[in-house]
């Protein structure tokens, strides 16, 4: 390619675009077609740098490029994006003054890229050396293992950090909003994150073997198909060069190793699949339908995950709630999980590689940032991620406007008292900013107390921003839009600097709440993964924060401002990147859609600042270095000033100066006067308040021992006025009471003998209770407690103490006949009780059953010596030893067999030979069923999975089944290390007889063999039972 020595030389189109003439927006984009279709995808705007992105490889990115932009000036050459590279490199270097590149633009134009370039020339142009070749190599080696990562679906920011050479030390990534809803879903015709289509296309068949992965995306159903492979995109290449990208930046092999673990774990994480449960309160209860490989990958437990996808639990102060989540729950757990592990690991990997790249000394630095953040999005779907992005946009045009258009007009007109043409730029409007926001309302909405959906949230959106000029609703209070049928009633659309955008308000309020579940995160700590605990710390039982997390709203609101801060610090360098075509295809040119960014950049009035002549301004030492070989009078050597205006400029200077120190100096004296004169003002009205506070202590304190005398005085004296009072009024009552006594019995004497019925009455009541309470000594009833009979009263006055000494009594020989019970006694009664609550009014052999003991051992298995050998195998106290008939699958008839029960197992042996035939310890036993009837056929149902389960469940017969039962139960009702056995009381039950289930079906009817219960098989999936009717 040939060498172009002069911007003009050769020069399609207008290099500078403030060099078009006429200006105007159709000769604007004809001259940017006119460029593009000669592969001169970069155009200049001054020192703007207008990027088209041409969608296909060009050469102009070689070495010897970078060599020959090196050092040179900006308009030397043709444009190019190592002009404004090298231009923002030697300002930094030279000028000491620190520099930010803002590559600005929509998603596809080309912004990752321009900023590759930028890196790749700086680190080109730098010094060298072993050290700055290594720091080079790792701050290059950064992009692809975020590319990999994030693609273009995050925002970047990155602060090169240089030495006073100019030379590398190191740098800082911050990453903005990563568009993590892309895991779970995609828009159409878009991928997923790159690096799972990487890892699947591009690792061996060991690597993927461990991680459990296959090479078909269509077996994971986080991974879009439609866009899964793309033209002239190589995944296996790509992730090569991540792998060796990764150790060059400094991870190590066991790192790379984890973080494609939870890479394939969040593959994982989307198969898994969740079915409705009902439970006895009437509500579903989701369940995990298959075995997920990600428990094993992850070290988890597979009940634990279970459980956390099935129930959520909510705390508030010290109290904890407990709730089922449904089958959509669960799928929103999943999501809101998968969401979270791969953001947490994306932020991890990014202060990973910032502890590599970070420099190592602590001296002063220069910085040049490089921000490479999402462009304005519009889309037909456009949710709560459009809606921030576009919130970030506002805030760069808004600094772009106030530091390249508005800064500037402003400077010239109130500072230099010019008047020059007024530009009318793109208003960016507060709707995003003001204190009431909409993103502070969604804030205010999502902490509000009570029912929060997103619903309520339009609804105060309508209140509050139904006025607002960039604003519309059908159901605002403005009823213009009441008609557009081009605005559904759920969304709102928003005037932004690039156009209307409608948004979807659902979804909001959840993903700006952005909420993972507690048990997640605890479910997560307990993996077996050292990674998973750094990014899930809050699942430390041990740490349990009862804060809500700040919003997601919130945090992309301060780090934007934080990075607004930063961007303010430093000079600021554009390059405005600008996609030709919707179809990222080369060689096609859309005027519409250029038109459209050209408008919403604001590149029109960029021009015209440009073209007004006071948008570029310099100082006068470089201006006369820069120029001074076009005067005689200033070249090779200038002595003295150029100007009169410029001695007079000095002059006018000096004077200022002087008055400005004179007005400083006085302002400085009187503000200290003042503090003297406010510092005495105060210890003045603290001194006096003391003196008086003392002199009023003095004053109150003698008050007080005048006043206490007087009153002690005062009150002696009446103490004797009283006392003299009270002995006289004493003396007047004792006198007139025995006056009056003696005057009432001299009245009443001839009523003496009045009192005498009364006597008699009470006399008369004693010896009737008298002789109540021997005669009923006499006719006490039996000490039995089933006793009913009692004495009948002989008064109807004593009918109610006649009954209450009834009830005393049966209770007191109740107590007494309990008091007689042996340990033994109370255990077998203890038994009969849990027999009643089981099977009373439930299963008809049991009436039969209540007047006959719990025997226990009906075979004295200790006292035969035949079962010797069987009373050995069992290892503790025998509680139960009986025949019994097991029941035969194939012919329905039964064998005989010696059924053992210990508090650890149950046996089953011959009757004959005494062999055990099956052992089955209780932790094992899952159910007992038994039917209605009058029979004593009960099922043992084995644990699926035990060890004991393999040759199925136990058909068996007895007729002590209420006792072997109820045995059954209490064991497991007094152990604490499992659970009781529950028991299932139907006329039809399922057993299982190893691989197949039987149903065993129980029929009242006549059997042929008299009046005892048959069995029957019917067919092999079935066994008929007949129960003679009662």
């Amino acid at each position: 390619m040939e060498v172009k020595t002069s911007l003009l030389d050769n020069m399609i189109g207008v290099g500078d675009m403030v060099l078009i003439e006429p200006l105007s927006e159709d000769t604007f984009i004809e001259n940017l077609k006119k460029r593009f279709d000669h592969n001169e995808i970069y155009t200049y705007i001054g020192s703007v740098v207008i990027s088209m992105n041409p969608y296909k490889s060009l050469p102009i990115y070689t070495a010897e490029k970078v060599e020959e932009y090196r050092n040179r000036n900006f308009y030397e050459l043709s444009p190019h994006i190592y002009a404004l590279a090298d231009e923002a490199y030697r300002s930094l270097r030279e000028q000491d003054n620190d520099q930010c590149i803002l590559i600005t633009g929509e998603s596809g134009a080309g912004k990752t890229e321009a900023s590759k370039f930028v890196m790749s020339y700086v680190a080109a142009v730098c010094g060298k050396g072993q050290e700055v070749s290594k720091v080079k190599e790792q701050l290059l080696q950064s992009n692809p293992v975020l590319e990999g990562e994030s693609s273009t679906f995050s925002g970047k920011y990155m602060d090169i950090e240089f030495d006073f050479k100019g030379d590398p030390l190191g740098g800082v990534i911050s990453n903005y909003l990563l568009e993590k809803s892309r895991v779970v879903k995609q828009p159409r015709g878009e991928r997923n994150f790159h690096i799972f289509y990487q890892l699947l296309s591009g690792a061996s068949d060991d690597t993927l073997k461990k991680l459990k992965l296959d090479r078909d995306f269509s077996k994971y159903n986080y991974l879009s198909l439609d866009s899964a492979t793309v033209n002239g995109l190589d995944d296996a290449a790509s992730f090569r060069t991540v792998r060796n990208a990764m150790q060059i930046v400094g991870f190590m092999e066991d790192e790379v190793q984890s973080i494609l673990e939870l890479v394939a774990a969040v593959l994982k994480l989307g198969n898994i699949e969740f079915k409705p449960e009902s439970r006895c309160n009437g509500y579903d209860e989701s369940r995990v339908k298959d075995k997920n490989e990600m428990c094993e990958l992850l070290g988890i437990e597979q009940s634990v995950l279970e459980r956390a996808f099935s129930f959520r639990t909510v705390e508030a102060k010290m109290e904890k709630v407990s709730t089922t989540l449904n089958v959509a729950q669960a799928y929103y757990a999943r999501d809101a999980l998968a969401k979270n592990l791969y953001s947490r690991l994306f932020s991890w990997l990014v202060n990973r590689i910032n502890e590599s790249i970070k420099a190592q000394t602590k001296t002063r630095k220069k910085v040049m940032g490089v921000l490479d953040i999402y462009g304005f999005e519009i889309f037909e779907d456009n949710s709560f991620e459009q809606f921030i992005i576009n919130y970030c946009n506002e805030k760069l045009q808004q600094i772009f406007i106030e530091l390249t258009l508005r800064e500037e007009q402003e400077e010239y007109t109130y500072r230099h008292g010019l008047k020059p043409t007024n530009l009318q730029f793109h208003k960016v409007f507060n709707i995003f900013f003001f204190s009431n926001g909409i993103l502070a309302m969604l804030d205010e909405e999502c902490l509000r107390p009570g029912t929060v959906t997103d619903e309520t949230f339009l609804d105060k959106l309508n209140t509050v921003c139904a006025e607002h000029q960039h604003f519309e609703s059908r159901q605002s209070k403005n009823s213009k839009f009441l008609t557009d049928h081009s605005l559904p009633h759920n969304c709102f659309r928003i005037q932004h600097y690039a156009g209307k955008v409608l948004y979807r308000a659902e979804g909001f309020v959840d993903k700006n709440n952005d909420l993972l579940y507690r048990d997640l995160s605890q479910a997560m700590y307990k993996a077996n993964h050292s990674l998973i605990k750094i990014l899930f710390p809050e699942g430390n039982p041990a740490k349990v924060n009862l804060k809500r997390p700040p919003t997601a709203g919130f945090q992309f609101r301060a780090s934007v401002g934080t990075l607004m801060k930063n961007l303010l610090t430093k000079n600021p360098n554009y390059i405005r990147c600008i996609k030709p075509n919707d179809k990222k295809a080369a060689h096609i040119f859309t005027d519409s859609l250029v038109c459209h960014q050209v408008r919403y950049l604001g590149l029109m009035e960029n021009v015209r600042v440009r073209r007004a002549g006071y948008a570029f301004r310099q100082a006068y030492d470089p201006c006369l270095e820069r120029y001074k070989m076009l005067c005689k009078q200033t070249w090779p050597h200038w002595k003295g000033p150029l100007f009169f205006l410029e001695e007079k400029r000095s002059q006018c200077l000096e004077d200022l100066a002087t008055l400005i120190q004179k007005i400083y100096r006085g302002w400085k004296c009187r503000t200290h006067f003042l503090l003297l004169k406010k510092s005495q003002v105060v210890v003045a009205a603290w001194y006096r308040r003391f003196a008086q506070q003392k002199k009023y202590q003095n004053i109150r304190s003698s008050a007080l021992v005048l006043q206490s005398f007087i009153r002690g005085w005062k009150a002696r004296k009446l103490l004797r006025e009283l006392k003299h009072k009270k002995r006289c009024e004493e003396a007047v009552t004792t006198i007139s009471a025995y006056w009056h006594g003696t005057q009432v019995r001299r009245e009443y004497r001839k009523f003496f003998r009045a009192n005498a019925g009364k006597k008699i009455y009470d006399f008369t009541i004693q010896r009737i209770m008298q002789k109540y309470f021997l005669g009923l000594k006499k006719t006490m009833p039996s000490m039995s407690p089933i006793d009913k009979s009692w004495p009948a009263r002989p008064y109807g006055f004593l009918d109610r103490t006649h009954q209450e000494l009834r009830r005393i009594f049966h209770l007191w020989r109740c107590k007494k006949y309990r008091s007689q019970f042996t340990e033994e006694k109370k255990a077998t009664y203890e038994e009969k009780l849990a027999a009643s609550e089981l099977f009373k009014d439930k299963k008809a052999l049991y009436p039969s059953s209540v007047g006959q003991p719990f025997k226990g051992d009906y075979v004295e298995i200790t006292k035969n010596p035949k079962y010797q050998k069987l009373n050995s195998f069992a290892e503790d106290k025998v509680l139960l030893a009986d025949v019994v008939s097991k029941i035969n699958r194939a012919n329905g008839k039964g064998a005989p067999r010696i059924f053992l029960l210990t508090k650890k197992s149950l046996v089953l042996a011959d009757q004959k030979t005494g062999q055990v035939k099956a052992s089955v310890p209780l932790p094992d036993l899952s159910s007992v069923s038994v039917s209605t009837q009058n029979d004593g056929f009960f099922a043992l149902k084995l644990k699926e999975g035990s060890a004991s389960a393999a040759k199925g469940d136990f058909l068996l017969s007895s007729d002590r089944l209420i006792e072997i039962i109820t045995k059954l139960h209490c064991i497991g009702a007094t152990s604490a290390d499992r659970n009781q056995i529950s028991i299932d009381i139907s006329d039809e039950f399922l057993v299982q007889f190893k691989q197949d289930k039987v149903c065993v079906k129980f029929i009242q009817g006549t059997p042929k063999n008299g009046n005892g219960v048959a069995c029957k098989r019917k067919n092999n999936r079935l066994l008929e039972v007949s129960v003679p009717s009662p």
